[in-house]
């Protein structure tokens, strides 16, 4: 029994030995390699690369779709920041627009223009789709010193008269809403007593102008472009309103009288700030001054 015992450990010693060196050989840089180890080698080298094309490709896929994840969710980022920047680019321009109105409101209510009015300004609070070219509401009323009948202007020109008031709001008849039953006497001005009397007596909805039928006619034709302003005879509109300018004349159908088209000089369509034009407020004033 000793013997087998030695022999075994003999022959394990001598197979650990042959290991060592066939380990050793095999790590060893050379150029030439057995068949064998060439065999070894190249079956090793396509089974890895039959594992690693499936697991590249499919560790792209995951690769790319969590790209495309990412590019949704800053696409969406990037929507948001597009819009709100829209949005401030709206704001700002509004603001803008609405200082220069307001600007505008300024300067005319310091001119020499309106100085016998005590102005109200007031904003337009709503403008109903029924009578969207006919009347606005505007946000002051009988508690704000506003009545019937006042005129209602902005920077650019007349816009039209209070034709009801309440006692916090007043509903504002715009000129596109006028007729013959309801005009407004208004004049072309010329500076030299040849001015050009008439009434402003509806609106024409296919050139979207104003109708001014002349009354008394000078001897000079009536040319594009001469401001219409209000005369002031019908007692209810001051004088010296601009209305808007002449575009064309048309005679009637028998050549008696002719009408003047004339384009409104304030934004009708677009109206936010407005003046209501107080007459009889500056008039204690003036009467005061005259006393001192």
């Amino acid at each position: 029994m000793p013997f087998f015992r030695n022999k075994r450990l003999f022959i394990f010693l001598i197979g650990f030995i042959v290991l060592v060196a066939l380990i050793g050989f095999s790590l060893k840089d050379r150029e030439n390699l057995s068949m064998v180890e060439q065999f070894i080698n190249d079956t090793v080298g396509w089974a890895q690369n039959i594992v690693h094309t499936p697991v590249t490709y499919i560790t792209g896929i995951f690769k790319n779709i969590d790209d495309l994840r990412n590019t949704y969710n800053e696409n969406q980022i990037l929507r948001e920041q597009l819009g709100e920047y829209k949005g401030l680019v709206y704001d700002v321009q509004e603001l803008k627009e609405e200082n220069e109105e307001l600007r505008d409101a300024l300067e005319l209510i310091e001119s020499d223009s309106i100085r016998n009015f005590h102005p109200i300004q007031a904003t337009v609070i709503s403008r109903s789709p029924e009578q969207w070219l006919d009347e606005v509401t505007i946000n002051k009323g009988k508690q704000d010193g506003v009545s019937e009948n006042m005129v209602v202007i902005t920077a650019e020109g007349m816009v039209g008269k209070i034709q009801t008031a309440q006692h916090y709001t007043s509903k504002v008849q715009l000129l596109t809403g006028f007729d013959q039953f309801n005009r407004i006497s208004a004049t072309i001005s010329r500076g030299d007593q040849n001015d050009i009397f008439g009434m402003i007596e509806g609106f024409d909805d296919e050139t979207n102008t104003l109708m001014f039928r002349i009354i008394e006619e000078s001897d000079k034709d009536v040319e594009e472009g001469e401001m219409v302003v209000s005369s002031g005879m019908g007692g209810v509109f001051p004088a010296g309103m601009v209305i808007g300018a002449v575009t064309e004349v048309v005679p009637d159908q028998y050549g008696l009288t002719r009408t003047a088209l004339v384009e409104p000089a304030a934004d009708l369509y677009e109206i936010n700030h407005v003046m209501v034009l107080d007459r009889q407020a500056a008039e204690p004033e003036e009467e005061e001054e005259e006393e001192e």
